[in-house]
């Protein structure tokens, strides 16, 4: 897909597919909701945690409008194959239905069962410059997006926690992939030039400004598709439920995420297998990391802030086993570079990227450099962006 292509770019070319594939473009409206980054506080968004995500400027555009019918009708203009598909409101269930229309399918599929079922079908066009499979949550995305744009056309009563709820339920229970709250949650309640430091445990948040001195925020692409529900992610969060009820057998806690690596330590032997102690370990740690970190970045230590992502790296490589070779050669080559505050793994993992914070002046050779290097390590050409942080949802006047 092309990164460079304008907003407005997007927006013409999407009425243009819009009116090919449904015969018109009258009434359509244009909807946005961003992908996001994590900066620190991985997989601790299950386990009663901390996080400190920030959305993006690229993300998922949408055209849509309400028809007269039952039809709902999902066309993408991104992927190969079968982009278009139409379904009823009246036929929701999961049997016979796949691909990326699961997502936005859950979205309407879990506001019939908060008590919203669709009066009439839509019609929506989408896309996405969120490159697929690189772990910068492409399906959260989706999923508000679809549920902002539910929301606008039918006037439905939901706020934007809801919103990322319902993205998350539908995650959840609809598409098998038992996803922490984080990824919605950052997409709806995005804040230009802010971080979201947000307490899983009860959805309470403050923004944080990110403010990096004279720093970039880079992205790194392995080109290693991110592909969680395929992957071990919904074991990661068992192993972590089995690790939590050894813990409550000697400590009166509801989530990992409650305990501190010193009441860890003291306890931890009630987990008998090596195992599941290490993976608790790195919810423990990482969380107690995430903390340390906003506190860092808002007194503007962030050469501390960079040396808290590497040793999250090192966590999520060696404690929870999330990690793999093309990713560890990303974040290892980039501590080497100069000019690199910090680099790590970010999202479920599994692939997808890296996050690095580099000096200004040293972006150009970090690509190339890192580039190069990756290159010859693994036959791989890696991509990179160089990323602002922007706001959440947002509809866009006609273009």
């Amino acid at each position: 897909m092309d990164q460079k292509k304008t907003e407005a770019e997007i927006l013409r070319d999407l009425k243009e597919q819009f009116a090919a594939q449904y015969g018109d473009a009258e009434d359509v409206r244009f909807f946005f909701a961003p992908g996001r980054v994590n900066l620190i506080g991985e997989h601790t968004d299950y386990n009663g945690g901390h996080v400190f995500p920030c959305a993006l400027t690229i993300g998922t555009y949408a055209a849509a409008r309400r028809r007269k019918d039952d039809r709902i009708r999902l066309f993408s203009m991104n992927g190969k194959g079968d982009h278009f598909e139409e379904f009823s409101t009246k036929d929701l269930a999961q049997e016979g239905k796949s691909g990326w229309t699961m997502y936005p399918l859950g979205v309407v599929w879990a506001f019939a069962g908060r008590g919203m079922p669709l009066p009439e079908g839509f019609e929506m066009a989408i896309y996405g410059n969120i490159p697929n499979g690189s772990g910068l949550s492409s399906s959260a995305s989706l999923e508000v997006l679809t549920g902002f744009v539910l929301r606008e056309l039918y006037g439905l009563p939901v706020d934007l926690v809801e919103l990322a709820k319902i993205g998350q339920y539908s995650e959840n229970n609809y598409n098998g992939m038992q996803c922490g709250i984080m990824d919605q949650f950052a997409s709806a309640m995005g804040k230009e030039g802010h971080a979201i430091f947000l307490d899983t445990a009860d959805l309470s948040y403050t923004y944080a400004p990110v403010v990096l001195k004279g720093r970039k925020l880079v992205i790194t692409n392995s080109k290693v598709k991110h592909q969680l529900t395929d992957s071990g992610y919904n074991d990661r969060r068992k192993t972590c439920e089995a690790a939590l009820a050894d813990l409550q057998r000697v400590v009166p806690i509801h989530a990992l995420g409650e305990l501190t690596p010193e009441e860890f330590e003291a306890h931890k032997d009630a987990i008998a297998d090596e195992d599941r102690r290490r993976k608790a370990k790195h919810a423990v740690y990482e969380n107690a990391r995430t903390v340390q970190a906003v506190r860092e970045l808002q007194d503007g230590n962030i050469e501390a802030f960079g040396r808290l992502m590497n040793e999250s790296h090192v966590s999520l490589r060696d404690d929870y086993d999330v990690s793999c070779p093309e990713i560890d050669i990303l974040a290892e080559e980039a501590w080497k570079l100069p000019g690199v505050v910090g680099a790590r793994i970010t999202g479920g993992g599994f692939g997808g990227c890296t996050v690095a914070i580099v000096d200004d002046d040293a972006v150009s050779s970090y690509c190339e450099k890192l580039g190069r290097v990756y290159r010859e390590k693994t036959g791989i050409e890696a991509d990179f962006y160089i990323v602002e942080i922007g706001s959440g949802p947002r509809e866009i006047a006609t273009p």
